[in-house]
């Protein structure tokens, strides 16, 4: 007698997890993270800050304008596949009023994930094809260990490289080719991210 099938996830199941809990549904099943270490919020905070500052904070105001930037807001890829991308991005004229939306349904142009020992191999695999097939257009992956930013852009389905910068690198960047990102300030001063006495 076969057993009956486990019963996929959805986002009531998120929405029923205590609210400290850092979880997302992928392919029917609940994965949870860790909290992130410093230099995983640095990048984040970094990332948010000279994208979404130009593209979204001033938009109206001297900026190319013209996105929402989002940090870890949830997105429903389909009933089962809901994620909460490090950073997202949505042209406005595609989302314009998100203000009271979770999850948010409408695919990103762009999405940002920072990569971490704990979930580097599910942002380069899992979500990687989710986002692919969702039509996400534009994928970056910010590497703080290595200190690399890698970019990929979606053509009929494929994923191909846009683009890999070090921290020495200052370049205009698909989908924000309006501006000039100088990559090492994505990343926290070298002598600020080696191994603290307490972690050795």
């Amino acid at each position: 007698m076969s057993s009956a099938a486990p019963r996929l996830a959805t986002y009531a199941d998120l929405l029923a997890l205590p609210p400290d809990v850092r979880a997302e549904v992928l392919a029917g099943a609940i994965v949870t993270s860790p909290a992130p270490l410093p230099r995983h919020s640095n990048a984040q905070g970094a990332a948010r800050r000279f994208i979404g500052g130009p593209f979204h904070d001033d938009d109206g105001h001297g900026g190319p304008g013209g996105w929402w930037i989002f940090v870890e807001v949830d997105v429903a890829f389909g009933l089962h596949d809901i994620v909460r991308p490090d950073i997202a991005g949505w042209r406005r004229s595609r989302l314009p009023r998100p203000g009271n939306t979770r999850p948010i349904e409408v695919v990103p142009d762009w999405v940002c994930e920072i990569l971490s020992p704990a979930t580097a191999a599910r942002d380069r695999v899992h979500k990687r094809n989710l986002y692919g097939r969702a039509g996400v257009a534009h994928y970056w992956l910010i590497d703080p260990s290595a200190r690399v930013l890698e970019a990929l852009t979606l053509r009929e389905g494929v994923w191909l490289e846009a683009g890999v910068y070090d921290e020495t690198s200052t370049a205009r960047i698909p989908p924000f080719e309006a501006i000039e990102l100088d990559v090492g300030r994505l990343f926290l001063p070298r002598e600020a991210d080696e191994p603290s006495a307490q972690n050795e």
